[in-house]
């Protein structure tokens, strides 16, 4: 019965195997294509940071917001090139500009967003004459709700600040700045300081030891064919070329971002089904005499609370590493680009429900789907055929060559990393579950603060 099966196994492993080197290969080169999503990230902090200024105090200024924000804003859009400036950075940086010739140059191209019309008006006005009534200022107000533009565009007319602040909108603003940078500040230090512990009980072999991993009873071949072929043969080409053309039609009433948010929520969901019914379908072969009484997963759902405890710890602890690996890696070959479309849907849509979508698919079903393939079959499986080490590491590069992105991939096989380390600590697949909702929960809120 089992030289029978691998008949058919070997085969399918192989040619899904192949297919996957080539679909992945190819997605790597592509992601070199796709903007990163960091650039556009500064300058919605640098804005944050220059409408916050008002109302953070003197003794927080230089933290929060640095001596001058408004010439770190500029210098950030001169390093765009001109033809690459959207309508609004173009006028934001006219608006900053105090050479009148390099201002002009600036407003001269006509606008595609209309709505920004008044700002450009006022601001071309503005060339010829030296100041302006009251009224005039505060119809500009009316004409957009761009809290940052009208400052700006008011302070170029004016070049009075009191006339220009609102308080309301300044507080809003440095609560956002004020969370959003103290946030990672505080994790990152306390993961610090939970690594240092780690590694002193380690050293003082205090550390408790690993409970057994339960040797889920499938090969390496099963794996081949639950990932290369299920989760990327038929979820990433085969499924999507049936659905998509369906999404589109059902998505095509809706306006962006509403529509956008649909195709990914709809096609995240086709992209699981078939890795999740291969899985299924696997663990239904399996002697049920042998099945644990916690399931083949070791998901163990009780206690609930040592299970968020666990995620919340090894989240904390992997944070400093996935920073500094990060940062190692734009320091020693910059900014590869290939940044999750999904980012920059979430950093540019205000449209609540766009945004509930998005949040159950990054926060809910991408953890639940990547543990349960990722830590809940495939770790086990590698564990018992390769041993702990290999086990970690193939796990967690599969893991980040499967988010197709160079940019983002040392950071995502160190995040691998700790998710497989909280699995075979905890000898459960709930905490690991936790930890990268958390995880994407943290990035997500991130992205709502310094996006709104």
């Amino acid at each position: 019965m089992r030289q029978a099966a691998l008949t058919w196994k070997v085969p399918l492993a192989v040619f899904s195997l192949v297919l996957t080197v080539l679909v992945w290969t190819q997605g790597l080169q592509e992601s070199f294509n796709r903007p990163s999503v960091t650039p556009k990230l500064s300058i919605h902090q640098q804005e944050i940071a220059l409408l916050a200024a008002p109302v953070i105090p003197n003794s927080l200024r230089t933290v929060f917001v640095g001596t001058e924000p408004e010439l770190v804003l500029k210098k950030t859009l001169q390093e765009i090139p001109l033809g690459q400036l959207k309508d609004r950075e173009r006028l934001v940086l006219s608006a900053l500009e105090p050479s009148l010739n390099k201002r002009s140059a600036l407003l001269e191209p006509s606008l595609k967003d209309l709505s920004l019309l008044p700002f450009q008006n006022a601001l071309l006005e503005n060339l010829e004459r030296k100041s302006f009534p009251l009224e005039v200022i505060n119809d500009l107000g009316d004409a957009q709700q761009d809290p940052l533009l009208f400052r700006l565009t008011c302070l170029a007319l004016s070049d009075q600040d009191a006339k220009c602040v609102d308080e309301v909108v300044s507080k809003g603003m440095a609560i956002r700045l004020i969370f959003s940078q103290s946030l990672p500040l505080v994790a990152t230090l306390l993961g610090c300081g939970l690594l240092i512990r780690q590694i002193w009980l380690f050293l003082k072999k205090s550390t408790l030891p690993w409970p057994q991993l339960l040797p889920l009873p499938l090969s390496l071949i099963d794996m081949v064919i639950l990932v290369a072929g299920g989760f990327v043969l038929l979820g990433e080409v085969i499924f999507p070329t049936f659905v998509l053309p369906l999404t589109e039609f059902l998505t095509k009433q809706f306006s962006r971002p509403l529509g956008d948010s649909l195709k990914v929520f709809v096609g995240y969901i086709a992209m699981m089904t078939p890795p999740l019914m291969i899985l299924r379908q696997q663990l239904k072969g399996l002697d049920k005499s042998e099945r644990p009484q916690d399931g083949w997963l070791q998901w163990r759902l009780i206690p609930l609370d040592q299970a968020i405890m666990k995620a919340t710890r090894g989240w904390l602890m992997v944070m400093p590493i996935v920073l500094l690996t990060g940062w190692l890696m734009n320091l020693l070959v910059g900014d590869q680009g290939g940044s999750n479309p999904l980012l920059e849907l979430v950093l540019g849509s205000h449209d609540s429900f766009a945004l509930t979508l998005l949040l159950i698919t990054t926060v809910v079903l991408a953890p639940f789907f990547e543990e349960v393939i990722f830590r809940g079959a495939l770790l086990p499986v590698l564990v018992k055929e390769l041993g702990r080490a290999w086990g970690l590491i193939i796990s967690a590069l599969v893991f980040a060559l499967a988010h197709l992105s160079v940019g983002e991939l040392a950071p995502l096989f160190v995040l691998g990393l700790g998710l497989a380390l909280l699995r075979l600590s905890s000898g459960r697949l709930l905490p690991c579950i936790f930890m990268h909702s958390l995880w994407n929960g943290i990035t997500f809120t991130n992205l709502l603060l310094l996006g709104g």
